[in-house]
């Protein structure tokens, strides 16, 4: 083995435990008779700086030295890193920028889980990075780079990320370490001992499959035909009808709604896609678009037909699954007792939903006026111990009323909508392939619930009823419907989606009343 140090650069979040990792593979090398040094730079937050550990490891013992001793670096050289290993996808590809990876030197081990920043969160469209952009960024970066779910694994064992990525570690082959060194010393880590064995073992084993399967595909590239691909396997319903490149989010949709309300509600969905899906193929009979009209109203009518109800919230929130969950994520023993309460505040708007036309709309008028002469939203408070035999029953109670979902006030008018938004899809179409696909695209606009949800079906009616019937020209419609879309993702307020509809000429938003309520002025 040529005589040089082992250059790692160990990238974490807050109390992922990266201090003790380094410290676990220091020890690990001093035990298997290896010298080593490692040195850490704190960061101030995940963005502006993530804590990094430099580790390096002289590639041949402390034996065979005689009495030299080898000289270490206390930070990385742009350039000649041999491994970066990082707990967080977008970490890894903003180490990447850096410089300090190269394509012809370092080995990249990345979780491919994330951690949503908060300028993410704060995005009201899809905020988050595109996670294909941050895996090619990684790829173009490194020699040879791996991607494993490290977060997945360590809640699966119920550790902290640290052991798993030790596994990762001691399964990539990068020090010459046995990997029973590396478990001597973390059985020797106290109380956690067992739970992070379990981590350090999962992350060896499943680093190991991916490293073999990546040699034998490298040594199958050479003889093996690479046409022989395997074909997805989905729905039968799904397969004979749609083409091949839809079925992923075709899928997806329909068994998102066989859970939310069943296989015919399921039947219904797909029965919308085919109409979509005849248009389309009337309009590109060659596919050359590859239906992206389809695939995008797949998406969005899934997520819009499935909207949030309090039955779907109680459903979900009484769940085995749920319960399993919270266990798991506080770590809870056979012994310990757990209480788990449920939190409800619906309004009349929540209670007129569950009712039929005639009557929700009467209810609705009622707090309509009460609201338009200044008093509050009338709303109930409500606090449900899951855990308790009548919590538990209420909440299966209201998850049970799915099968009066579709005589509800709710149901009708979400329907009503989604027919207004397809039938603009396919007369859109039918004028330009373009514009139907920006009309369809359209639906990413209903989102959340509560005045969130009702703001963007607002702006998507608008949408449809003042600009995509506008006198624009088509091309300049497409564009105005792109950027009007785009900029009623950008805040609540609204500010900039009024921006976009003065630059287009398209007809201002509706000014909503507001009450005008006055106060007493307290005396003293």
């Amino acid at each position: 083995m040529t005589q040089k140090t082992i250059s790692l650069l160990i990238c974490a979040l807050g109390g992922e435990g990266a201090g003790v990792l380094t410290e676990w593979i220091i020890e690990a090398a001093k035990e298997s008779g290896y010298a080593a040094q490692s040195t850490s730079i704190p960061g101030v937050a995940q963005r502006t700086g993530a804590t990094t550990y430099y580790i390096e490891v002289f590639s041949e013992p402390m034996s065979a030295l005689n009495t030299k001793q080898p000289l270490f670096s206390l930070s990385p050289v742009p350039g000649r890193l041999d491994c970066l290993l990082s707990s967080e996808l977008l970490e890894t590809a903003r180490q990447c920028t850096l410089g300090l990876p190269s394509p012809k030197h370092t080995l990249t081990l990345s979780s491919s889980a994330r951690t949503i920043t908060t300028q993410e969160r704060m995005e009201l469209g899809d905020g988050r990075w595109d996670e294909e952009q941050l895996r090619s960024i990684v790829s173009q970066s490194s020699r040879e780079h791996y991607f494993l779910d490290m977060q997945f694994l360590a809640k699966k064992e119920g550790t902290i990320v640290s052991s798993v990525m030790l596994g990762v570690i001691a399964g990539s082959g990068l020090f010459p370490i046995p990997s029973s060194s590396f478990e001597k010393v973390v059985s020797r880590s106290g109380l956690n001992a067992k739970a992070s064995l379990r981590g350090f073992q999962s992350g060896l084993e499943n680093m190991s499959v991916l490293v073999n399967q990546s040699r034998m595909i490298s040594a199958l590239l050479n003889d093996s035909d690479p046409k022989n691909v395997t074909p997805i396997k989905v729905n039968s319903s799904i397969e004979h009808i749609f083409p091949l490149t839809t079925h992923p989010l075709i899928t997806l949709g329909y068994e998102r709604l066989i859970d939310y309300q069943g296989i015919s509600y399921a039947k219904h969905y797909l029965q919308q896609l085919q109409l979509i899906l005849k248009k389309e193929q009337a309009l590109d009979p060659t596919g050359s678009n590859a239906y992206a009209i389809t695939s995008s109203v797949a998406r969005w009518l899934a997520l819009w037909m499935s909207f949030e109800d309090i039955i779907r919230v109680a459903d979900l929130k009484s769940r085995l699954t749920r319960r399993q969950r919270v266990l798991k994520e506080i770590k809870a023993s056979d012994k310990d007792m757990v209480k788990v309460y449920e939190h409800f505040k619906p309004g009349i708007a929540e209670l007129a939903a569950l009712l039929p036309l005639g009557p929700a709309k009467k209810l609705l008028q009622w707090e309509s006026k009460r609201v338009a002469k200044g008093r509050p939203d009338l709303s109930l408070s409500l606090k449900l111990g899951s855990h308790t035999l009548l919590g538990f029953l209420s909440l299966r109670f209201l998850a049970s009323l799915k099968v009066f979902r579709k005589h509800g006030f709710r149901y009708q008018e979400e329907h009503a909508l989604i027919e207004q938004w397809l039938a603009c899809v396919k007369s859109s179409a039918e004028l330009d392939w373009h514009l139907g696909l920006e009309i369809a695209q359209c639906g990413q606009l209903i989102k959340g619930y509560g005045k969130t949800n009702e703001r963007g079906k607002k702006n998507l009616l608008h949408i449809l009823h003042q600009v995509s019937t506008s006198s624009l020209p088509v091309a300049q419609r497409i564009e105005a419907i792109a950027a009007i879309r785009k900029a009623a993702l950008v805040d609540e307020s609204g500010a900039s989606l009024d921006q976009a509809l003065q630059k287009y000429g398209a007809p201002a938003r509706e000014i909503l009343a507001q009450p005008i309520r006055w106060m007493k002025k307290p005396h003293h």
